[in-house]
């Protein structure tokens, strides 16, 4: 299934252009709004998500680091030992890797991560994300699906005894 890492690196390059594009084109926590509910705003978190340990002093910039390359490590070899029907499967598997990868990038670079798309309802703001965030969201959410379809069709109907022979 190695033929699906394209899709890690696409969501890697896209993650960094975008990321560089925002940079050079916005300017820090200054809002553009696009459209009713989202705004792209340039911001910086050097914590995880939600900016949990944000300020933390440094040393959380490698535990980070060292969590999304064991993390995608783990991911790797699970799905190169995917078999070939498993598409879904490998496909979230490729995202989630790729998003790992590209906020990895940020954090060995500069120890945070640039985010820059906001979705906001009224007075109500989501916290900043960006494509890696996106990929690895969309990632486990195919991940929960996969597992749990491949769970419903693994299992067994019961055996329909109205056709079996009665004992007595």
């Amino acid at each position: 299934m190695a033929r699906w890492l394209w899709l890690a690196v696409l969501v890697v390059v896209l993650d960094q252009a975008t990321k560089w594009l925002a940079e050079g084109l916005l300017d820090p926590y200054r809002p553009v709004p696009l459209i009713p509910f989202l705004n792209f705003t340039l911001m910086f978190n050097d914590g995880a998500a939600f900016s949990f340990l944000s300020g933390a002093g440094g040393w959380q910039r490698w535990l980070f680091a060292g969590f999304a390359s064991a993390m995608s490590v783990v991911l790797l070899i699970w799905l190169l030992r995917l078999g070939s029907h498993e598409r879904l499967m490998a496909a979230a598997l490729s995202l989630v890797i790729g998003g790992a990868m590209g906020n990895l990038i940020d954090r060995m670079e500069t120890g945070r991560v640039v985010d820059f798309i906001q979705l906001y309802a009224g007075d109500w703001y989501w916290p900043a994300f960006n494509v890696a965030d996106s990929a690895i969201t969309l990632g486990v959410a195919l991940l929960l699906f996969a597992s749990l379809r491949e769970g419903r069709e693994g299992r067994t109907a019961l055996p329909d005894r109205s056709s079996s022979p009665s004992r007595k």
